[in-house]
């Protein structure tokens, strides 16, 4: 497994340690379909190998973990393709994701927006640099976060924080993000590496079965994210009159003008 790269994503194993990378950093890191089944592929493997205590997933470069999913890969989509394939899909590999036996970490090194902040808020623990910014701003184009951000965000910010990321798509500086309960972790960016390492390897060096089984017990507490009612959602939103709008505007580099129909 150590040092493959397939569609977009790295993985690399260090001793109990494996490191998932997305590999797109001219492209901001952005999540594609295939990207989507390289990760599941790598959760699988990484799950079935009891050598593997900790996973951390990071983004390749310095300007972004994950700008979200990429635009391109859902805008052709018709309504049921998007219901039936791109959000279903995303969820499964997020639920896969959190539900891993081990734990994850996820090292934001830049802007973790729409899909990003999706993918951060399924690890166990997000650690970022000083200079990071989350952000919900699906809205901002017509659409809502498909992949579970109702029910993560609200589960660690609050339901009142999580409307405000939500409803008005403000990115939100990593201090910001700490103190709302979104980041576990702030520090300078050039000990974000080293910060994630040392947690990392203290997980690493407890007794492993006794760390996945305190995580489930921990995970039950969570509501489970609804999928069937995000992925209506994304399916209908995505197709009205302001989803156009705010993916010509998007393209355009202009501000939408949304009509509400």
């Amino acid at each position: 497994m150590s040092g493959q790269a397939v569609a977009g994503l790295r993985v690399n194993v260090d001793g109990p340690i494996a490191t998932i990378t997305l590999d797109r950093p001219e492209k901001l890191n952005a999540v594609t379909p295939e990207m989507l089944e390289a990760l599941e592929a790598a959760l699988a493997a990484i799950e079935a190998n009891d050598a593997i205590r900790v996973v951390v997933l990071t983004g390749a470069g310095e300007r972004a973990f994950c700008a979200g999913a990429d635009i391109n890969a859902w805008a052709s989509l018709a309504p049921i393709d998007m219901w039936r394939t791109w959000v279903r899909s995303g969820h499964r590999v997020m639920d896969r994701l959190e539900g891993l036996r081990q734990p994850t970490i996820a090292a934001l090194n830049g802007i973790a927006y729409g899909g990003g902040l999706e993918l951060a808020l399924a690890c166990d623990i997000r650690i970022a640099a000083d200079t990071v910014k989350v952000a919900a701003p699906e809205v901002g184009i017509g659409t809502i976060p498909g992949w579970g951000m109702t029910t993560r965000l609200a589960v660690v910010a609050g339901p009142a924080r999580a409307k405000q990321m939500i409803l008005s798509g403000e990115p939100v500086d990593a201090r910001r993000a700490e103190a709302w309960g979104v980041l576990s972790e702030v520090v300078p960016a050039p000990e974000l590496q080293d910060a994630v390492r040392r947690t990392a390897e203290r997980i690493a060096a407890q007794a492993p079965v006794a760390v996945q089984v305190a995580k489930q017990l921990i995970d039950g507490l969570r509501p489970r994210v609804p999928a069937s009612l995000e992925a209506l959602g994304s399916g209908l939103t995505a197709f009205t009159d302001d989803a156009g709008e705010g993916l010509a505007s998007f393209r355009e580099r202009r501000p939408p003008t949304f009509g509400g129909t």
